[in-house]
């Protein structure tokens, strides 16, 4: 059996705070670890039943960029829950709701800066 490893760092300030994030794959072709400034990993247990999620971010994530992470991540999620679905109606709804989070995030981040 073929196997292929994910490995995550964390940094950590004094307060142990997230200040860095890299993450490095054995099937990766860049050959040395990435930077990120946010991340979403979740598992099923299919025993319980139950999402187990690590949600991260660093203290330099902005909020603008954490709303681009999260319609990104909701409209991969769409996606991917329409491959193994194929309920085409609800992934078009699931991303609608992205749109729609996104367009309310930057007008209330508009708002909030002009405040």
């Amino acid at each position: 059996m073929n196997k292929s490893t994910i490995t995550i760092d964390v940094e950590l300030d004094e307060n142990r705070i997230p200040s860095g994030i890299l993450w490095d794959a054995t099937e990766s072709i860049s050959g040395k670890p990435q930077r990120s400034k946010a991340m979403m990993l979740s598992f099923w247990d299919g025993e319980e039943k139950t999402a187990l999620r690590i949600d991260l971010w660093t203290k330099t994530m902005m909020i603008d960029e954490m709303a681009d992470f999260f319609y990104q991540t909701m409209m991969t999620m769409a996606d991917t829950y329409g491959r193994a679905t194929n309920h085409e109606d609800i992934v078009s709804d699931m991303k609608k709701f992205a749109h729609e989070f996104y367009h309310r995030s930057r007008e209330k981040q508009l708002k909030d800066h002009k405040a």
